[in-house]
């Protein structure tokens, strides 16, 4: 079994709140809009990371660290994960043309700052889009999704809030 930490769009904001949920974690997942490399370096340090990079990444992350698509398989289960994703029915063109390619059973995606989960029948995979765990943006609370992967088993997600404003 492992258990994954999802997160997107911290915009170079990372707070010890944020690290604390993680921390039983086996794997993070970050699915773009990382926004400084100092973010990426504290999460890539902390526990092993798959991440893309996002529409306000640039420099080193964007252009040597980072693609814009990651496929792997996590134990059994097929995982695309990107950052401007869309959302069964809705899927951005780029997002649905590696779909059609991949066929994932589980689909990343940040962007939107809207907190999502969802069962795409046409596609036979799941579409998870954590929210945002940064400050910057238009969210009202900030989130991240836990889950754990056992076999094929996508099971035991859950929604982690923290307060938008940090003292």
């Amino acid at each position: 079994m492992t258990k994954i930490g999802i997160l997107s769009d911290t915009h170079g904001f990372l707070d010890e709140s944020v690290m604390n949920a993680l921390k039983n974690c086996d794997e993070i997942w970050h699915a773009g809009d990382i926004g400084s490399e100092e973010v990426y370096n504290q999460l890539k340090d902390f526990k092993p990371l798959r991440a893309v990079y996002g529409n306000m990444d640039g420099g080193a992350l964007r252009y040597i660290e980072l693609r814009q698509f990651n496929f792997f398989q996590c134990e059994q289960v097929s995982v695309l994960l990107t950052h401007i994703g869309g959302y069964p029915k809705r899927y951005a063109f780029e997002a649905r043309q590696e779909i059609l390619k991949y066929k994932p059973q589980l689909f990343v995606c940040g962007h939107s700052h809207i907190l999502k989960v969802q069962y795409d029948k046409d596609f036979n995979m799941l579409c998870v889009n954590p929210g945002a765990a940064g400050i910057s943006g238009q969210h009202m609370v900030r989130t991240i999704i836990r889950l754990e992967i056992d076999g094929t088993n996508i099971q035991n997600l859950e929604v982690v809030e923290f307060p938008k404003h940090v003292n």
